[in-house]
């Protein structure tokens, strides 16, 4: 398995290769149009950019149900990945900007690749900024990609659904990924509820980051997760990402041990019957 992390300098030189594809997925849940219009004005210059909301997330439901940013249908998800040039021999790198505080988006895209069975896909460790510091060109035109076939070959038992994670055993930790003030139900900016799932632990995925916006070390990250098997929410299955992509540098990757409830917590919290928490963990 290669490794879910590539470092500038290597990224930089490899832009030529012929197999290489770049997806930029810059974005800000307060500003959905800051990502594309950063692109517009300067990106890796084979990067295609992906938006969050049209490209990576599914069909929002009146009723809530499934979340603020549902998982895509997957071979609707291919198709446009085909369009972009990305078949199923290339070798992707993805990156974001982890210094707008929201260094999710890469991993979120990487972990959508992976689930669709893509293996040889990296995300861009450190992001834009360290690209820039490596001494990375820049452009503003959009590359034009030879269309492509991306097949999909979705991973089995790596989703969570909400009934699952209302019965998790105990050999099961839940994981709320998102801030400790959300987590507690102090704040909460985005969904009708504040608090957490009962019996989920809070692991904040900012956690998972240096303060120079790359990520930890191995042993930093395997210090940060409980032994055995995981499953991780956030707000609507985005930041969540930033953990899953933790625990595969730390050498557990995505699969039936290390699951997504993909809806999160504005899923959750879309049907009144079920319980929420607050305050510290118990």
């Amino acid at each position: 398995m290669p490794s879910p992390l590539i470092s500038a300098a290597d990224f930089v030189k490899q832009l030529d290769h012929p197999m290489l594809r770049v997806l930029d997925t810059r974005y800000a849940l307060a500003d959905p149009l800051s990502g594309r219009l950063a692109y517009g004005e300067s990106h890796v210059p084979s990067a295609v950019f992906a938006d969050l909301e049209t490209d990576l997330s599914g069909e929002v439901q009146p009723s809530g149900a499934g979340g603020r940013h549902p998982l895509p249908d997957p071979q609707t998800l291919a198709d446009w990945l085909g369009k972009q040039g990305i078949g199923d021999e290339h070798q992707v790198v993805i990156y974001d900007d982890p210094s707008t505080g929201q260094g999710f988006y890469a991993a979120h895209a990487w972990w959508l690749l992976r689930w669709l069975g893509h293996i040889k896909v990296q995300v861009l460790d450190g992001g834009w900024p360290a690209y820039l510091a490596a001494g990375g060109e820049v452009s503003t035109e959009e590359p034009a990609h030879v269309q492509a076939t991306f097949t999909p070959d979705v991973q089995q038992g790596w989703l969570a659904s909400a009934d699952e994670v209302a019965s998790l055993p105990q050999s099961v930790t839940l994981i709320d990924s998102r801030a400790a003030a959300r987590y507690r139900g102090d704040t909460e900016p985005m969904d009708k509820k504040a608090g957490h799932i009962p019996g989920a632990t809070n692991r904040d995925w900012a956690s998972s980051l240096s303060a120079d916006g790359t990520f930890k070390a191995l042993d930093e990250q395997a210090e940060r997760f409980p032994a055995g098997e995981v499953v991780l929410y956030c707000g609507s299955g985005v930041s969540a990402a930033g953990n899953l992509l933790a625990l595969a540098v730390a050498g557990r990757e995505p699969g039936p041990g290390v699951r997504l409830y993909a809806g999160s917590w504005s899923d959750w919290v879309s049907d009144d019957t079920r319980a929420v928490a607050t305050g510290e963990e118990s």
